[in-house]
């Protein structure tokens, strides 16, 4: 287990591959941990320094009071690159991952030379939607809603496998008030109008079958930057680095090769 200290917040991150590869940064969606991108990584070609990390109030990174700001998680992202001395990364983020992806663009163009925006988008929900969502988990816990999250986050045959389990079982041990904290953070966030000012290359990947982040809405996203493409993968939901992990890396990699990554 590794630990980077940012003095106000403490994360947990991984690193696989080469050390002195060009390095890939992978942040999670919100109820998840870094173990999302286990069976990505393993598949991407040699020579890659492969960074994963834990947000904040998720996995085993620290948990603070929240509520947090879409501020603080991207300015985590940037502490923790500026920890690990990377520059020129490709940044993939899923779900709020990719909400920090695009803050971290806008912000720190040293840091991130492309993005990969997975099931995410300028703006997620609604303040109503966050705010119904965040009293039923303060009622309920996160297990009161760990059924409907299955079925946003996974397509009917994965959802009714054994290996769905697993993931749930990663949905319910998370913090409370990490999830919560994330919630308000997402619930104030609109990019609409940073994000239409990048121009970087970007991919955008959506899942058919997403109920948190449709198809739509992720190609919408992907229309603000110049240089973006969109790709779809069809019977996936929220998470398809876990549902389709081999059709996941394959784009992955595509798109790194495209970027001169790799």
């Amino acid at each position: 287990m590794r630990i980077a200290d940012l003095g106000d917040v403490a994360l947990h991150f991984r690193e696989d591959g080469d050390p002195d590869g060009a390095p890939v940064v992978f942040a999670n969606a919100l109820g998840t941990d870094l173990r999302i991108w286990d069976e990505v990584v393993a598949l991407l070609p040699a020579g890659l320094r492969a960074i994963r990390y834990d947000m904040r109030g998720h996995g085993l990174s620290a948990c603070p009071p929240g509520p947090y700001s879409m501020g603080a998680l991207v300015r985590d992202a940037e502490r923790l690159l500026e920890f690990l001395g990377v520059t020129d990364c490709v940044f993939v983020g899923l779900s709020i991952g990719g909400m920090v992806a695009q803050g971290l663009a806008v912000k720190r163009l040293d840091q991130v030379r492309a993005l990969v925006l997975s099931n995410s988008a300028a703006k997620i929900g609604t303040p109503a939607i966050w705010a119904e969502r965040m009293a039923a988990i303060r009622a309920g816990g996160i297990a009161a809603l760990a059924d409907a999250t299955m079925e946003r986050w996974f397509a009917r045959p994965y959802r009714e496998s054994p290996d769905c389990a697993l993931w749930r079982h990663m949905l319910t041990r998370q913090p409370v008030e990490g999830y919560l904290g994330c919630c308000a953070a997402i619930s104030g966030t609109d990019f609409y109008t940073p994000t239409s000012g990048l121009s970087l290359p970007t991919l955008a990947i959506a899942g058919s079958a997403d109920g948190s982040t449709p198809p739509d809405l992720v190609r919408e996203t992907a229309a603000l930057i110049k240089g973006s493409r969109f790709q779809l993968i069809r019977g996936a939901g929220h998470l398809p680095c876990v549902e389709k992990p081999g059709e996941y890396a394959e784009i992955l990699t595509a798109f790194l090769k495209e970027t001169g990554h790799v």
